[in-house]
């Protein structure tokens, strides 16, 4: 019998534990202390770890996949956006271990992720561009916009959540049909199959997450960029 990720283990009074929130923090804690295992002993030498080369060639493709998308310095963005890869990642490679269940094959994950998200977003602009100037962006280039400017804004944070979401569980769906059909060679194909995708898909959640991040950082710079009227040119002038 398959249990959802979500029905409870343990229960009391208000306090419930599920699969979810005890994968959730077994993979955290994975990565805490693998961070701290391969930072302990950072090294300039010519001669390095195979740990710290691994987390060079990481933190360098983070940034510089980060720098493509936003046209920004990378640096502000990182530790978020790198927080979200590796445990989207950590998340799905792990479903290889017998009796583990992907934190992000349940919605309310996915949500949390998406969340966020959502709030990052807005944080990030109004650290570079202030609040009065970030705000006025819902109302551009009208008033009319604004509730049309605050729904696409929670539409996109549903999109993230479904979208990572239904492409996790789509994995583990396929897999149940075909192993009906093709059980001897089905299991090793979906655990290959299982892991290309969920890479894939935490690329994809990173870099959706940079270009809203990004969206809203650059809103500033291109009406800063904008060319003057002649009324503004001559006030300038005198």
């Amino acid at each position: 019998m398959n249990m959802s990720p979500d029905e409870p283990l343990w229960q009391w009074e208000f306090l419930i534990l599920n699969r979810t929130i005890l994968f959730t923090w077994l993979v955290m804690g994975l990565l805490t202390c693998g961070s701290w295992f391969i930072t302990r002993r950072l090294s300039t030498s010519a001669h390095l770890s195979r740990g710290q080369n691994l987390l060079e060639v990481l933190v360098s493709g983070l940034r510089n996949q980060i720098q493509e998308v936003s046209q920004q310095d990378p640096g502000p963005y990182l530790p978020f956006i790198g927080t979200l890869f590796l445990f989207i990642v950590v998340s799905n490679i792990l479903s290889i271990v017998p009796g583990y269940h992907a934190p992000t094959s349940s919605i309310s994950t996915t949500a949390a992720l998406a969340t966020c998200v959502f709030v990052a977003v807005p944080l990030y602009g109004i650290a570079s561009q202030g609040l009065v100037d970030y705000l006025k962006q819902y109302i551009r280039p009208s008033v009319l916009m604004l509730p049309f400017n605050i729904i696409g804004e929670l539409s996109r944070t549903l999109a993230l959540a479904v979208r990572l979401y239904g492409n996790i569980m789509s994995g583990s769906v396929i897999g149940a049909i075909l192993l009906g059909f093709v059980p001897l060679f089905v299991p090793i194909l979906m655990q290959a199959f299982g892991l290309l995708t969920g890479i894939i898909q935490a690329y994809i959640f990173s870099v959706l997450a940079m270009v809203y991040i990004a969206s809203a950082t650059q809103v500033s710079q291109a009406i800063s960029e904008q060319p003057q009227s002649p009324e503004e040119y001559s006030k300038q002038k005198k």
